[in-house]
């Protein structure tokens, strides 16, 4: 199985963490964006990451690929099939995640693009869903559950991207759960391991 990514891509990252949790054996292909390989043209023409070649399919959605890899193998239940009610939560989460938060994101890394607005504000409009989280941290370590689910992995690398634009705000801001949520995670081995050069 081929794994086309790129490091720094918060889409093939969360990719990369389910596949390595999953224990899947898959060789992983950097790819330079400007100068795409030919192979990865052919499997998907967008040309975007990360794309997964399993053979019989192919699977070019990170989500996609983190679901196909918790298939193969969930040792701490990712999928929180122990609880209906949290599985549609996280399915909800992370589809905001995905949408407003990436679009915010955005506006607030690369505001010199979008002079509308200044950081700041594009910052304000993000602290409605860290405050949420941080809601959702209350009396436990992980989103969802006691112990790490899709949903943690899947919203980590644009909070890491969120956190990374101002660090010093970051690191000052009235959301300690979510700080400690995302150190926590930074400072994983299986973090460490996807992001090894």
């Amino acid at each position: 199985m081929i794994l086309y990514s790129f490091r720094r891509c918060p889409w093939a990252m969360r990719a990369r963490l389910a596949l390595r949790y999953a224990g899947c054996a898959v060789e992983i292909v950097e790819v330079a964006m400007k100068h795409k390989p030919a192979a990865l043209l052919a499997l998907s023409p967008k040309g975007t990451v990360p794309v997964l070649d399993i053979g019989a399919a192919v699977l070019e959605e990170s989500l996609d690929i983190m679901r196909w890899a918790l298939e193969q193998h969930d040792p701490q239940d990712w999928r929180l099939q122990a609880d209906a009610s949290a599985a549609q939560h996280a399915e909800a989460l992370i589809a905001r995640n995905d949408s407003t938060f990436k679009l915010q994101v955005n506006l607030y890394k690369y505001a010199e693009r979008y002079p509308e607005h200044s950081r700041a504000h594009y910052r304000q409009q993000a602290e409605a869903w860290l405050a949420e989280l941080e809601q959702l941290l209350e009396g436990r370590p992980y989103l969802l559950a006691d112990h790490p689910s899709l949903v943690d992995a899947a919203l980590l690398p644009l909070m890491r991207q969120f956190a990374g634009v101002e660090p010093q705000w970051f690191a000052e801001a009235a959301y300690p759960r979510v700080r400690s949520w995302l150190e926590g995670w930074l400072a994983s081995d299986l973090f460490k391991a996807v992001m090894a050069r």
